[in-house]
């Protein structure tokens, strides 16, 4: 078995390329830091550094080692904090990547629930496009994902957040306000406000008006918007008609900016996901984090999006 110690004093020469400064770096003698690299390349049997008058080089196996050794530092590192810490509070920055307008609404909530219970715990929500979820999770530049499919492939694992409920939404003064439903034909004579190809709420859509062979394409598009809230302000002043989720007209439909009307044969919903890098160092605060998600205190919450 390789020392991490070891490999923590190659780092040292190989960011350095100076025995005697790493030396320095970590508090040991030059003969002990030359016999530490010494044993660790019998352990390899390969040679890590070119010794010259003129300096130190890495080899091209020290050079293939450099990565490697990185990263099982950082993970023996990152193993230690977590055993130091279980008897401690949950600490730590928690970053959430979101790229559904639902999960805006429902993840403060949540977030600012889980900071009563560990304040020790600093949390960022950020806004993802979907398509860039699965990267920022694989790349670690987020410790979760909130996303309107399913991103458990590989290395990613993801649960059910909560279900989406999306409505069809018109201007009070539209003639649809006063029916209790329309069908899926009446859309194509209508400008509509579309969101962007790639949105959860678009694909919902498209699968379910395909039922009754229609496509998007044959829609009176007026403008493909990428904001939810652009898209139910736009429809309050009535420049058209709009499928959005239903948390995001909320406000409007409440303020009596536009009416929802019921679409019939179409079951508007989608599953919203949460995922996390199922392989990786331990972060006590996502998985803090990750069981909280579920917990019964939290159920109220996920019955919004059906208010």
């Amino acid at each position: 078995m390789i020392s991490t110690d070891r490999l923590n004093v190659f780092l040292h020469v190989a960011e350095t390329l100076s025995f005697s400064i790493a030396a320095q770096q970590l508090h040991l003698s030059q003969p002990t830091v030359s016999k530490h690299i010494s044993e660790l390349e019998k352990e390899l049997n390969a040679g890590l550094f070119e010794r010259s008058s003129s300096g130190v080089q890495l080899t091209e196996a020290g050079q293939t080692l450099l990565p490697w050794a990185r990263q099982l530092v950082r993970d023996s590192l990152a193993m230690q904090n977590m055993m130091g810490a279980i008897n401690q509070d949950v600490s730590g920055h928690l970053t959430i990547a979101c790229s559904t307008t639902a999960g805006k609404y429902i993840l403060p909530q949540l977030a600012a629930r889980f900071r009563k219970r560990n304040p020790g715990v600093r949390i960022s929500i950020s806004p993802c496009t979907q398509e860039n979820i699965s990267l920022k999770l694989l790349g670690q530049e987020a410790d979760l994902g909130v996303a309107s499919v399913e991103i458990g492939q590989g290395p990613l694992e993801c649960q059910y957040f909560f279900t989406d409920h999306i409505i069809l939404i018109v201007p009070v003064s539209h003639p649809w306000a006063k029916r209790s439903s329309v069908e899926p034909e009446e859309l194509l004579n209508e400008p509509i406000l579309m969101r962007e190809p790639t949105s959860g709420t678009r694909r919902v859509l498209q699968a379910e008006l395909a039922k009754h062979d229609i496509g998007v394409e044959d829609l009176n598009i007026l403008l493909e918007v990428g904001n939810a809230e652009a898209i139910v302000l736009s429809v309050s002043a009535g420049l058209g008609i709009a499928f959005v989720s239903k948390m995001a007209s909320a406000y409007a439909r409440a303020w009596g900016c536009v009416v929802d009307v019921p679409v019939n044969g179409l079951d508007l919903q989608r599953k919203i996901c949460i995922g996390r890098k199922s392989m990786g160092p331990p972060n006590r605060a996502t998985e803090a984090f990750w069981g909280f998600i579920r917990a019964p205190e939290n159920e109220d919450l996920y019955k919004l999006p059906e208010m």
